[in-house]
């Protein structure tokens, strides 16, 4: 078959800011195990051209897949990119079949094959073993409830089958990488990146994460086979940095510690960024002169919040005095600090943003990122957060970065406002200036790098504030989103087979789609 892997433009900042862009890994990561089960299989990054969408139709036509898979990283948000993008495939080519994939549509699946006629299939959970199934049954004309781990329509209705299982070994299947002209993708300043996963999942049980159960259980690939491949493509492709999707890349100290060892014996020059917990950086505090000599130049560490009761309502299993420790092992060793701090999970005051931003300062991170709480409703916290008022009802803002539950202590200008001062104050300080003169030269470049980015999407936030975005007091975030799918957290299956039959919409189900 033909397959044509859409990667949407998106609106988010992220996307449309920086100069640099990165390749999409859920597409490539598909891409391998489709073209090495003898499908044909090309890559159209909208995004990364910044493609309207009548063109992307019209490129669509000129390849005329026999298949068109739709999925994007940031998924909830770019919902309506995709919603619009396939009405227009399927009015100007009817005879493509559309398969969406990713994180939204897995749990929102009754919804959009309610409301969208032109979904032909869902992929529900990661979706390498379950497109290569999914693929043969379209081409071979086999009943599709044979297929885990989707949902089509039956007469109409909307039917999912049982859950797939998880990949338990994550180095059975590759990722394409030759569907990417790797010269065309850059992060940290224009250095040839990649994304990739060393695992998938995370142990913990933040109330708010809308990843964790999406992947189920956490896993990791082989040390040793992962170094090779990052070296591997820096010597064949340039590659300067990887940037780790993971939610959690050091769960296991003994399997970190080997991949740290395994990269060094490699002897390539090339940066590691990612994501890890606070805890694990101060376990680590003997290993950490490995994870430098590894490549490894900044952690992003979800701190989340500056108080312990709000740590505590989240299940973050972190402390403050954690989260200091942290940041500061990280300077000692020579690597930055990435501190996010995430507001709207309670009703804030002035105090506590006050509060919030002290705690910040005596953190010293070198770099921070503010994000505001985005309810899913599989995750725990919608519960929480059920009975709250929405205030921002464009699906493409659900993006972290901007506010949409609302706060009945401060309005939504007051909210923004301190955000924008807590960016200022953390990296217009003296200390965060000197590190702009670090006598590192990477970290110099990095932080001289993530400056300007900061300063740019600052202005434009305020921009997007005053003159683009609609803020107004709706519904009730369970009238808006649905109910709860807390039950449904987990997407897939670990190490049992579940037999039940194909299921349909019951009535039980959401009966309301944001958008």
């Amino acid at each position: 078959m033909r397959i044509l892997l859409l990667n949407p433009r998106h609106t988010s900042i992220g996307s449309r800011i920086p100069d640099d862009h990165l390749p999409p890994l859920g597409l490539l990561a598909l891409g391998g195990p489709i073209l090495d089960h003898g499908h044909r299989a090309t890559l159209l990054d909208a995004d990364r051209e910044n493609l309207p969408i009548a063109e992307v139709v019209e490129r669509i036509g000129g390849e005329m897949p026999d298949a068109l898979l739709i999925g994007h990283s940031g998924s909830t948000s770019a919902h309506p990119v995709v919603r619009e993008v396939s009405r227009w495939v399927r009015r100007r080519w009817p005879g493509i079949r559309i398969i969406y994939g990713g994180v939204y549509p897995t749990y929102h699946w009754r919804d959009v094959l309610a409301a969208e006629g032109q979904v032909d299939v869902i992929v529900r959970g990661e979706g390498e073993a379950t497109v290569v199934q999914l693929l043969n049954a379209l081409e071979n004309g086999t009943s599709l409830r044979e297929v885990r781990g989707i949902a089509f329509r039956v007469d109409g209705v909307p039917l999912a089958t049982p859950p797939a299982q998880v990949i338990a070994d994550l180095d059975r299947y590759r990722v394409g990488w030759e569907l990417i002209d790797h010269a065309r993708y850059s992060y940290w300043g224009g250095k040839r990146a990649v994304v990739m996963q060393f695992s998938r999942g995370c142990p913990h049980l933040c109330s708010y994460c809308g990843q964790r159960g999406f992947w189920t259980r956490w896993r990791h690939r082989d040390p040793v086979a992962f170094a090779r491949e990052i070296a591997r493509l820096h010597r064949e492709q340039g590659i300067e940095l990887v940037n780790l999707a993971d939610e959690n890349p050091t769960s296991s100290r003994v399997h970190w510690k080997a991949f740290c060892q395994a990269l060094i014996a490699e002897n390539v020059n090339v940066l590691i960024v990612g994501s890890t917990r606070a805890g694990d950086i101060v376990r680590d505090s003997d290993l950490l002169h490995l994870y430098k000599r590894a490549g490894v130049i900044r952690f992003l560490m979800g701190t989340e919040a500056t108080d312990s009761q709000t740590l505590e309502l989240i299940r973050k299993g972190s402390t403050t005095a954690i989260d200091r420790e942290a940041i500061r092992l990280l300077r000692q060793h020579g690597i930055l600090s990435m501190a996010t701090w995430v507001v709207g999970f309670e009703e804030e005051t002035a105090t506590d943003y006050r509060r919030g931003m002290r705690q910040l300062l005596s953190y010293d991170p070198d770099q921070i990122q503010m994000l505001y709480v985005t309810p899913h409703r599989w995750t725990p916290f919608f519960d929480v957060a059920k009975d709250r008022a929405v205030i921002q009802r464009d699906q493409r803002r659900w993006d972290y970065k901007h506010q949409v539950l609302e706060t009945k202590g401060l309005r939504p200008w007051q909210v923004f406002c301190w955000v924008k001062l807590t960016e200022v104050v953390l990296q217009a300080r003296p200390r965060a200036i000197a590190r702009l003169f670090h006598r590192d030269p990477e970290l110099r470049h990095a932080q001289r790098w993530y400056t300007l980015m900061g300063r740019r999407v600052w202005f434009f936030e305020i921009w997007a504030f005053l003159f683009r975005d609609r803020r107004a007091v709706g519904p009730r975030l369970r009238e808006f989103w649905g109910e709860s799918q807390a039950h449904e957290e987990e997407s897939m299956l670990v190490g049992r087979r579940d037999h039940a039959s194909a299921r349909r919409v019951g009535p039980d189900t959401s009966k309301r789609r944001a958008g």
